[in-house]
């Protein structure tokens, strides 16, 4: 007789390991969310230590230069944000209520032609216009708190760079023929570290113009916004909103409405150049995340690893789709994660595949 009751049982375990897991990452993300930047760290900069041993560059000196470079990015990082968060953070009161008052004036000005003025003041009271540089504040100090772990993230970096050039012979004189069986393995980790390095460069890019733009337009703290656009470019289209809303909103309070409509122009031309036409196709196939993935994703990494988690999320979120691609077991639930056009291109490739 056949137990109908053993797949149910077996969700069931499974669902209270998931809840368990999560939980645990949550109570330890003070822990995890520097390990889990050095991780990615790593990923990002194994590929360039890789090519200089491979001219012959001894393995020491090759992970010393790699940490050198990240110790001078993060050094640089700690500095803009540092400086001009604490300039930013002071004068924040005071374009909040700069904010506020042009929302008040623009409420009063629609109450005047409309039937219901308590209807028009609902809205407004529903409506935060600081609530977007509040957020942007809230996420740098994140990153300025995270850079208190430099010398943490750093040695872990080290150690896992040492290790990336002998870990395949250790495979292979550990499991022998069997570590065939890690070819999916690998490949994960060369997709996902080459996911990385492209979404990081097209970031800098990115933050380097959002600069130029801001500074262009006489705007305050551009270094900031600069920096918020390279954080935020890892959230695919949600992440370019966010990041120019409260620069557009400072502008506005600064500068007038004619700055602050081109500073929207300005992070719309720079974010639709490189979401829909460099960075597709730096990435190829395989690496789109769908927009509801995106954004549930957002929420959730948030919730369980706090403000930095929502700056990884899309990281996170692809490093868990491209660990489901390489499972046939699993790769339909990759399928559903990823974009449209990822779905298209499996499409097309498994009718190659019959055909032949």
């Amino acid at each position: 007789m056949v137990d109908v009751t053993a797949p149910k049982t077996s969700a069931m375990i499974t669902l209270a390991a998931v809840v368990v897991v999560v939980a645990g990452m949550k109570a330890a993300s003070a822990l995890i969310v520097p390990f889990m930047i050095a991780t990615f760290l790593a990923l990002i900069t194994v590929r360039p230590m890789l090519w200089l041993q491979a001219n012959r560059v001894p393995t020491v000196l090759a992970a010393l230069l790699i940490v050198l470079t990240i110790l001078t990015a993060l050094t640089v990082v700690g500095v803009v944000v540092g400086r001009s968060l604490a300039a930013f953070t002071a004068a924040l009161p005071a374009y909040q209520q700069q904010l506020q008052g042009l929302m008040d004036g623009a409420v009063a000005f629609f109450a005047q032609y409309t039937d219901s003025d308590q209807s028009v003041e609902r809205v407004g009271d529903l409506i935060n216009p600081g609530w977007a540089m509040g957020l942007a504040a809230t996420l740098l100090n994140a990153v300025r708190d995270i850079m208190t772990n430099t010398l943490l993230i750093t040695f872990t970096v080290i150690f896992i760079l040492l290790e990336a050039s002998s870990f395949p012979t250790k495979i292979t004189a550990a499991f022998g023929e069997s570590a065939r069986s890690l070819t999916g393995t690998r490949q994960f980790l060369d997709d996902l570290g080459r996911y990385l390095g492209i979404k990081t460069l097209v970031s800098i890019v990115t933050g380097l113009l959002v600069w130029l733009l801001t500074w262009g337009l006489g705007l305050d703290f551009p270094r900031l916004w600069g920096m918020l656009a390279f954080l935020l470019n890892y959230i695919p289209t949600l992440g370019s909103i966010i990041a120019a809303v409260p620069a557009v909103l400072l502008a506005l309070v600064q500068l007038g409405a004619p700055e602050a409509t081109a500073t929207a122009i300005g992070f719309m031309a720079i974010n639709i150049a490189f979401g829909n036409f460099i960075e597709p196709r730096l990435m190829g196939y395989g690496v789109g995340i769908s927009p509801l993935i995106v954004f549930v994703g957002l929420i959730f990494w948030g919730w369980v690893f706090g403000p930095v988690g929502m700056l990884l999320s899309v990281p996170l979120s692809m490093t868990l789709k491209l660990a489901l691609e390489n499972d046939e077991r699993t790769r339909w639930v990759a399928v559903f994660i990823g974009s449209q056009r990822d779905a298209q291109h499996s499409l097309a490739t498994d009718d190659v595949k019959d055909s032949g």
